[in-house]
């Protein structure tokens, strides 16, 4: 079964209101089996335009993934990001079919 990831891509406008999200959001993805793959670190984008921040979360299936962001638990961290940045964000379903030859 295809895993699911949250892709993001956020710009943080105002940082100490924003670790209230950070701190609220943490308990919801325990829930949905979330783990960070990539978490705000070094980033080059060589093309194309991206904020500030890359964020990609992975959850053990799509279905999981969908969940996790409609439900009311997450809901309520969303609430605290209002107003503290700006996030474009992709639910992506993971690609499980077999991978280019190397020929």
């Amino acid at each position: 079964m295809a895993k699911g990831y949250w892709v993001a891509s956020v710009d943080v406008t105002d940082p100490e209101g924003y670790k209230a999200y950070k701190a609220a959001n943490a308990d919801v993805f325990r829930k949905y089996g979330a783990r960070f793959l990539a978490r705000g670190g070094q980033c080059e984008v060589p093309e194309g335009k991206l904020r500030s921040r890359i964020v990609v979360i992975e959850f053990p299936t799509y279905s999981a993934a969908l969940e996790c962001y409609r439900s009311p638990e997450y809901a309520k961290a969303m609430a605290l990001r209002q107003g503290k940045s700006v996030m474009d964000l992709a639910i992506v379903k993971g690609y499980d079919s077999p991978q280019p030859s190397a020929s």
